[in-house]
């Protein structure tokens, strides 16, 4: 019986044929391994940031977590977020809305957190009550572990940080909250630069909001926050401002009018009548019916 002989080339290309399938197999595995891990790695870490919990066209139902009364008829309400990793993801300046049904008719107020967007797990809301506040009322009847319905983000204010050399802010009560939001923010990144003046006013030194907070800040800061109380029934020996904010007194401790400056307001509305009239008569620009991004006077 003949031998058979072996073609070498048959052999070769068998040979390759069973390394190439092995080196393929290999690395089959080792991207597959490499995907599950980075898919694990991705999963977790989208767990550990959390989602934003708001909806901007949808109500959501809240929980009361706790309620800390700051004075006679403010409290500062704290609403928890569905997952202990979860924010609100609200820009710097913008605010919620507080919605409910009174009397069959839908009833909404809007709010600025006096906590940042990033927080996790839960967000403050700063609430002055008024005896024909229907919102305010309504939160204030809540008890902890009742719920509220919310929605947001909404406004036209953005905070981003250096945005301008310096703001003159102006508040009147709990229109403190906006201010208070963006001051921490600023304060709170040591690489916005941007100066922070406020005008803050009040009646009696019972009704000042947060003031051990923003007095806090501006002991940390003083470079970068200065801080002016005003109020109309000032108590014997006050060691600050008196009276009503003036042109004078805006001229005196905010900044000028430029380029490189913005002039906030929120307050009561007679107040921020006055205070519109105030800045033009000193040169900054006449604020819009409706404040934008961008301009120099925003009402909030």
């Amino acid at each position: 019986m003949a031998e058979t002989e072996t073609n070498p080339l048959v052999v070769f290309a068998t040979v390759a044929t069973i390394i190439i399938s092995f080196v393929t197999l290999y690395f089959f595995k080792q991207s597959a391994k490499s995907s599950t891990t980075s898919s694990s790695s991705s999963s977790s870490s989208k767990s550990k940031k959390g989602s934003p919990a708001l909806i901007p066209d949808k109500f959501q139902k809240f929980p009361l977590i706790s309620k800390t009364q700051v004075s006679h008829n403010s409290a500062i309400y704290r609403f928890g977020l569905p997952n202990p990793t979860d924010t609100l993801n609200l820009p710097i300046g913008q605010h919620i809305s507080i919605g409910t049904i009174i009397d069959g008719k839908e009833v909404v107020r809007s709010y600025t957190p006096i906590s940042l967007g990033d927080q996790q797990g839960h967000f403050d809301l700063l609430i002055k009550t008024y005896e024909n506040g229907n919102i305010s009322r309504h939160v204030a009847e809540k008890q902890v572990g009742d719920f509220v319905e919310i929605r947001g983000p909404k406004g036209f204010f953005t905070y981003t940080p250096n945005m301008k050399k310096s703001l003159g802010l102006i508040a009147g009560g709990t229109g403190i909250a906006p201010m208070y939001q963006i001051i921490t923010a600023i304060m709170n990144n040591p690489e916005d630069k941007t100066k922070v003046h406020l005008l803050y006013a009040n009646v009696t030194e019972n009704d000042i909001l947060l003031r051990d907070e923003l007095e806090q800040y501006a002991k940390e800061h003083p470079d970068r926050l200065k801080i002016h109380h005003v109020l109309n029934e000032a108590p014997e020996g006050w060691q600050h401002l008196t009276g009503f904010v003036t042109p004078e007194l805006i001229d005196k401790h905010l900044p000028k009018p430029s380029a490189d400056t913005n002039l906030l307001l929120c307050g009561p509305p007679p107040m921020i009548s006055a205070m519109k009239k105030a800045a033009v008569s000193l040169g900054f620009d006449k604020a819009k019916p409706v404040s934008k991004l961008g301009d120099q006077v925003f009402v909030f």
